[in-house]
């Protein structure tokens, strides 16, 4: 008998939790700072609505309906044409790759963490970025890392849906809050922490370009894993009773709610001391140790303790992400190779596993492991987040959109037009024209032919 969610609630964070990640509590920051505060929140607001909501049910559509793992979701939905089980091969092929090259991001959380518990970032910037640099360009201790991330995520889903992916979920979901909170409220009462909050709250629009909305519908697309076949893979584990407008509404509600808590923690903290808020991707790893170091100089104790939480935190989002990664992969091999659940979970480990090595030895440790003059880790994270999820998303939409039939979508939309009746038009025109418009808009415009 196939595994299922066992509670709502289980199913909300788990499927919450393959949404947040360091998407959130990293990118999300940066990208609010490059990209003028409020008005881009307002504007990833309204995308993720326009675009991510209908993206989201589309998937559970896709998945509940079929309660399979991507490629066959695909292909049953479609009347067994197997053509369009290429789409979940695309989904399952970018969750691996993603995940090969996210464990060597998490494991540099994990270090991070270790060196935070023993005081090991206490110095200047130049000597936290010199660590970065330092450690980053290793041979094995950032690979090894990379690797015990991925047995760690490895150990929770070959424990099944009910007994490991929903039962981590319930603990990590609620300490990320926690942990959220506690560094919000401590940043938030930081001297200067005013302009932190003003930054983030009150829209200067005069900020606002074309770009700003592209990047805005760009980071709710990346922010709510579509494309990667991962929501499909976990609706596969609903309940058929279950309400899809509903969930995916809660769902993007805490994704949104920990992106803009994740701005709290940050902005506020970054004005007390004067840094810049657009310090970009080496905001978490260069200068937010920095901040910490001098916001909390008066306690270091305190400051102790923020950037311990902080790595933490990091780590938690991080592991919710992995894990969902990871069972699209142990999925697939399970039901369409006829492998057990341990099996199939160690083959992704394996291959993750090879390529997370390969990403983090390219990142410093050697200029042999080079591709299109990227690093192998550049050239994974570029060729995903430009390439392989937009058109994953992309083929969702139009699959959906144009050859599934009115009566199919209607029936799994309302659950046998028992609720959200009043919206499918809406969604049917969203799915249909607007998804895909603006899957097309944001591809033009990271690829510069926009």
């Amino acid at each position: 008998m196939r595994d299922s969610f066992a509670s709502r609630i289980g199913m909300v964070l788990a499927t919450a939790g393959s949404a947040v990640g360091l998407g959130n509590v990293w990118r999300f920051p940066y990208m609010t700072g490059e990209n003028g505060g409020a008005a881009f929140i307002l504007i990833y607001i309204a995308c993720i609505f326009m675009l991510g909501m209908p993206g989201m049910i589309s998937e559970f559509i896709v998945g509940r309906h079929s309660q399979a793992n991507a490629v066959r979701a695909y292909t049953s939905l479609s009347g067994g044409r197997r053509g369009w089980g290429l789409i979940g091969v695309l989904g399952v092929v970018t969750g691996l790759t993603i995940l090969g090259f996210y464990s060597v991001v998490a494991g540099w959380c994990l270090d991070y963490l270790g060196v935070s518990l023993v005081g090991g970032l206490r110095g200047d910037a130049a000597s936290v970025e010199r660590y970065f640099s330092d450690f980053t360009s290793k041979a094995w201790q950032p690979a090894l890392l990379a690797i015990a991330f991925l047995v760690i995520t490895h150990l929770v889903v070959v424990r099944g849906v009910q007994r490991g992916i929903e039962r981590a979920s319930k603990v990590l979901m609620p300490l990320l809050f926690i942990l959220l909170i506690i560094i919000v409220v401590s940043s938030c009462m930081l001297p200067g922490a005013a302009d932190g909050i003003r930054f983030l709250f009150y829209p200067d629009f005069s900020k606002v370009t074309h770009h700003t909305l592209l990047a805005a519908l760009g980071q709710a697309f990346f922010s709510l894993s579509l494309g990667t076949c991962c929501l499909c893979t976990y609706a596969s584990y609903f309940r058929r009773d279950t309400n899809l407008v509903r969930s995916a509404t809660e769902i993007a509600f805490l994704d949104t709610l920990i992106a803009i808590m994740a701005g709290l923690m940050i902005f506020p903290a970054a004005f007390a001391v004067g840094v810049q808020p657009d310090s970009g991707p080496s905001l978490v790893f260069i200068t937010l140790p920095n901040v910490f170091r001098q916001a909390f100089a008066a306690v270091p104790l305190l400051g102790w303790c923020i950037a311990v939480l902080f790595y933490a935190l990091l780590v938690f989002a991080a592991l919710t992400s992995t894990i969902s990664m990871h069972e699209i992969g142990t999925a697939y091999f399970a039901e369409e190779h006829h492998l057990s659940r341990k099996t199939s979970a160690s083959i992704v480990t394996v291959l993750c596993a090879i390529l997370a090595v390969g990403c983090s030895l390219s990142f410093g440790a050697t200029d042999s492991l080079q591709v299109m003059g990227m690093s192998l880790l550049d050239f994974c994270d570029h060729v995903t987040s430009q390439y392989m999820l937009p058109l994953g998303a992309f083929l969702t939409s139009i699959f959906l959109g144009w050859f599934i039939s009115n009566e199919t979508l209607r029936s799994e939309f309302t659950n046998e037009g028992t609720v959200a009746r009043r919206l499918f038009p809406i969604y049917r025109i969203a799915i249909r024209y607007v998804v895909p418009i603006c899957i097309l808009l944001i591809f033009l415009d990271q690829t510069g032919l926009l």
